[in-house]
């Protein structure tokens, strides 16, 4: 692709293989499928422990195995697209790296410190290129928004706050066997609404806050809580305190009353900024000025790697980009497991498949809003922030 995101004609699509096809492996399908009709990449390969049949996959199947390396060597792949469960993240990079081929990793990259520092490290030693699936970190709005508050149109930054509400059904936590856990058979795979499904408000949070990195933590205070019967949180909120003196506020629940749109909001001292950043919506409201909507376009990630690998562009979301988001699962995994609620801080939704905690929204919305805590808004049911000592090492 040259520079203004044109893919040279006479470029070849480079062979990707997708390891995870299923579940949201199946959303990347699509994403591959729709790069190919542009001649960027093809899909040289699956790798599933069960094969997909042709009515699964909607056509014709590529070459199919069980064996990651074997395919990758098979198919000539120049890139593989990883989504598959969290605690294999960081083997299946390296198997990928040691080949010399290119790596598309999803959120989040590893279920700890140390197996995100060996994934990163090994991949950097292997001179590929990795990216990781943060979304949301390819839209137009994130430098947008950093342009903005570095001419002071909000004022001095008070802080950074997160907030998402949403629903999910008790089958949620059976879809796979290491849904709802931090650990299975011995390993980590710390499976939270902050780690996983609500993960890139906490990355977009951080990136607005110009806090990536993993030695741009200072400390971090974390409060984890159940309604599901599951062993991971479904409700928990954050706060990181960053080394340039700020902080990161986000509140999340999967036991909403109603689902919203999740967002990021910037405080500044003469106003806002809030970022729905699934909808690339950007609202700015500020002193002496009326609120000003605006709606960005979206770089994709796999179509960024595809031109980083064409014509240099640079990566969007790197893994040491991520490292301060991986403080925070490290942060989550070494926190007390979450506590139950307490049978009357939740119920059931009549005819639905789901628990739901009473009241929730609104104090998800208020954590965003004042980046406090929950155990800070007086919510009956929280408990004291747990700290992470802040020796923990970065690297």
């Amino acid at each position: 692709m040259t520079a203004t995101g044109r893919r040279p004609a006479s470029a070849p699509p480079l062979p990707v293989v997708l390891a995870g096809a299923r579940g949201h492996g199946r959303w990347h399908v699509e994403n591959i499928r729709r790069l190919q009709e542009k001649g960027v990449v093809t899909l040289a390969g699956i790798c599933e422990l069960t094969p997909l049949t042709e009515d699964e996959f909607g056509g014709k199947l590529p070459e199919q195995s069980s064996d990651f390396g074997a395919l990758l060597d098979s198919t000539g792949a120049r890139v593989a697209v990883i989504c598959t469960p969290i605690p294999t993240h960081t083997d299946l990079a390296l198997t990928a790296a040691a080949q010399g081929v290119h790596i598309l990793l999803e959120k989040p990259p590893a279920p700890s410190y140390a197996e995100f520092r060996r994934m990163a490290d090994g991949v950097a030693a292997a001179g590929v290129a990795c990216q990781i699936g943060f979304q949301s970190l390819g839209s137009h709005a994130v430098p947008a928004i950093r342009g903005l508050v570095a001419e002071g149109a909000v004022g001095r930054v008070a802080g950074i706050g997160g907030a998402g509400a949403w629903v999910r059904p008790e089958a949620y936590f059976r879809r796979a066997p290491w849904a709802g856990r931090r650990r299975l058979n011995g390993v980590d795979v710390i499976d939270g609404a902050l780690t996983n499904p609500l993960a890139h408000a906490v990355a977009t949070a951080l990136a607005l806050g110009d806090s990536t990195r993993a030695e741009d933590v200072a400390g971090i205070e974390t409060e984890l809580l159940r309604a599901n019967d599951i062993e991971s949180d479904d409700t928990s909120c954050v706060r990181v305190t960053t080394t340039r003196g700020g902080s990161v506020t986000v509140a999340v629940t999967l036991c909403a009353e109603r689902a919203d749109e999740p967002y990021v909001m910037v405080h500044g001292t003469s106003g806002r900024i809030t970022f729905w950043y699934k909808q690339d919506r950007v609202l700015l409201q500020r002193a002496g000025h009326g609120p000003e909507e605006t709606r960005y376009g979206r770089t994709d990630l796999l179509e960024n790697l595809v031109a980083h690998l064409t014509d240099g562009t640079p990566l969007l979301v790197t893994p040491d980009g991520t490292g301060a988001f991986m403080q925070v699962v490290e942060a989550i995994r070494k926190a007390p497991d979450p506590a139950p609620l307490p049978a009357s801080a939740w119920q059931r939704v009549p005819g639905e498949d789901r628990r739901v905690v009473p009241g929730i929204d609104g104090l998800v919305a208020a954590a965003a809003d004042t980046l406090s805590l929950y155990s800070e808004l007086g919510a009956p049911w929280a408990l004291p922030a747990h700290h992470l000592p802040k020796e923990v090492s970065t690297r």
